[in-house]
């Protein structure tokens, strides 16, 4: 579906890689569209959030302008942010990126702006809240059914906590749903006032919220790639619109 013009802003953050298109080899600021897509047809707009000097200045400038946030997929958080050496498939840390998300999340968070994270969204909203992660869960499992590799999405199943805002959202008449997943990395030590919302049979955290947050979730699966499920993107749209209302309504608190 298309946005009308009253649609919230959601912005996306986005990461810095090398792209070649036409006779152009640049570095570039990527987002695959499936993202953005599922926002537009949640009934967003979709407003793209490229890797930029994290000072508070800038950070309130651009959630000034935003009625909800996610933070994306991608490269492994620094683990230098959570007190960990970096295991040897540990991805080459992105700094850049790392520092801009965190103050997104933070200023989001004491704002309540309605947030989602996605994939390495969920870990860097642990570790910006003191939490740690898992490096590599073949360690733990021995097995990679989490990231087969070559850009496959694999599938688990996880059990959602029947008291949760996820499970409100994703509106399961039982507990278990399948989801397309692909890391390598997942939650360990819990950061401050999060939740654990979902998890696998093998006890992989797979999703987790924020307590008192308007509207704070965050997932380790993909809900991008099936195009046919928008729940999650939906619940974030309906909250920004709140959000939006609100916050252009004088002495009106702002909440979901």
């Amino acid at each position: 579906m298309s946005a009308p013009v009253s649609a919230p802003l959601i912005g996306l953050t986005t990461y810095l890689e090398q792209a070649t298109t036409g006779v152009w080899d640049v570095s570039a600021a990527f987002l695959p569209e499936v993202y953005f897509d599922a926002v537009i047809r949640a009934g967003g707009i979709a407003v793209l959030l490229p890797p930029q000097p994290a000072n508070p200045e800038t950070v309130g400038r651009v959630l000034d302008a935003l009625d909800g946030l996610i933070v994306t997929g991608g490269k492994d958080v620094d683990p230098a942010r959570y007190g960990q050496a970096a295991h040897p498939l540990t991805d080459q840390p992105r700094r850049d990126r790392d520092a801009w998300e965190d103050e997104l999340l933070r200023a989001a968070i004491e704002r309540d702006l309605p947030f989602l994270g996605i994939c390495r969204g969920a870990q860097l909203l642990n570790v910006s809240l003191g939490g740690t992660l898992h490096q590599h869960l073949p360690d733990l499992l021995g097995h990679t059914g989490h990231q087969a590799g070559g850009g496959v999405f694999g599938v688990v199943d996880v059990v959602v906590a029947p008291d949760s805002r996820l499970h409100d959202l994703l509106e399961a008449p039982q507990s278990t749903v399948t989801v397309p997943v692909y890391h390598h990395q997942s939650i360990d030590r819990l950061g401050a006032g999060l939740s654990v919302t979902a998890v696998t049979g093998e006890g992989v955290v797979q999703a987790v919220e924020l307590a008192g947050a308007g509207f704070g979730v965050a997932v380790q699966w993909h809900p991008e790639q099936d195009p046919d499920d928008l729940r999650l993107f939906a619940g974030l749209v309906d909250a920004a619109r709140g959000y939006r209302a609100a916050r252009s309504a004088p002495n009106q608190r702002i909440s979901e």
